[in-house]
């Protein structure tokens, strides 16, 4: 990825071990300049005005306040991307709600390759992080509009052999659970690729569980698609669907990585397309790349309704600009008015 000029990071951990890691390891790289490091929130702060960071990385663990704490008081006021490095826990998803819009897990620093994996990805998120936008959470009243279940009825206008099939990258956690705690329990079965590391994907899948009315898990094969079931993609297995008479279950299997990706988006609407046909919706959401966009034309050319996140309500822009500019979207709309589309398409 060819840059105009450096990407300018500001790293805070108050390790300072792990910061000089991090520091000398992105930095490798001719597209990065680490301009500062931090101890702590308060000496980030006086960092970011300091050096104007384009991007910063921090730790979820910190003295004085923690990392999800100063997530949540920056970004109204100074609103930065910011890839949480945090040890493998839910806590993640609480920094994605605060305004983060990525996460790596901490590598095993006596690990050579671990470290090696880490600051690879580091590099491949901190650029993805400098085109994501942040600017709607300057003093944005971060009330959302949620979608009223007590309109929803019944589901005599739906068919439980319908599916619904979502594709997100970047930004896309906080997404799908705007769009999931919108739905009612007599939404036909749903079905999710989300790009996301191994274990982290069983933690997505339980906290949308306690947090939304429907039936959320990280898939295994074998699994139904039902109503008001959600079922997500482990975070290192493709994921496909298969008929089984009017039903669907899922089957989850290692694989190459398609797209750069493992879950693969394309896979699953690719099975969505052939499998469902006309009885599907795909949804393809915020995230860089094109993963997912032949699979979303494949299903609109097998007459399923698709559905894409526009630009303005992406974290990043890139699957759902892909998949529009191959004439995959049959309509695109703002990530707040996707519940509403989903449920009116299946009317």
């Amino acid at each position: 990825m060819q840059l105009r000029r450096k990407i300018k990071v500001l790293v805070v951990d108050d390790s300072m071990v792990f910061r000089e890691i991090l520091s000398r390891g992105i930095s490798s790289d001719s597209n990065i300049e680490v301009v500062a490091t931090a101890n702590d929130p308060f000496d980030a702060r006086d960092k970011i005005i300091k050096y104007e960071p384009d991007v910063m990385t921090c730790d979820v663990e910190m003295p004085k306040m923690s990392g999800i704490e100063f997530i949540r008081r920056l970004m109204p006021q100074y609103p930065l991307p910011v890839i949480v490095v945090s040890t493998i826990s839910g806590t993640v998803f609480d920094a994605m709600n605060a305004g983060a819009v990525d996460f790596v897990a901490k590598p095993d620093v006596s690990s050579v390759n671990s470290v090696e994996n880490f600051i690879n990805e580091m590099i491949i998120k901190v650029k993805i992080a400098s085109t994501a936008k942040v600017s709607h959470w300057k003093a944005e009243n971060l009330s959302k509009k949620i979608y009223n279940n007590s309109n929803a009825g019944g589901n005599s206008n739906t068919e439980i052999r319908k599916v619904i099939a979502i594709g997100a990258s970047t930004g896309g956690t906080e997404a799908i659970y705007s769009i999931l705690k919108s739905l009612p329990k007599s939404i036909p079965g749903i079905v999710i690729v989300q790009h996301i590391p191994p274990v982290f994907s069983s933690m997505f899948a339980e906290r949308l569980n306690n947090s939304t009315n429907l039936d959320v898990k990280e898939a295994r094969t074998g699994d139904w698609i039902e109503e008001g079931r959600v079922l997500i993609a482990p975070g290192d297995q493709h994921m496909k669907i298969r008929r089984i008479g009017d039903k669907y279950k899922v089957e989850c299997f290692e694989g190459n990585k398609v797209n750069g990706h493992c879950p693969s988006v394309d896979i699953l609407l690719e099975s969505v397309a052939k499998e469902a046909g006309t009885d599907a919706i795909g949804v393809i959401l915020t995230g860089m790349g094109y993963d997912g966009a032949k699979g979303l034309l494949s299903m609109k050319r097998k007459g399923a309704r698709t559905i894409g996140q526009d630009e303005a309500s992406s974290i990043v822009y890139g699957m759902p600009k892909v998949a529009f500019n191959i004439g995959a979207v049959e309509k695109q709309t703002s990530l707040s008015n996707i519940a509403q589309l989903i449920y009116t398409m299946l009317r």
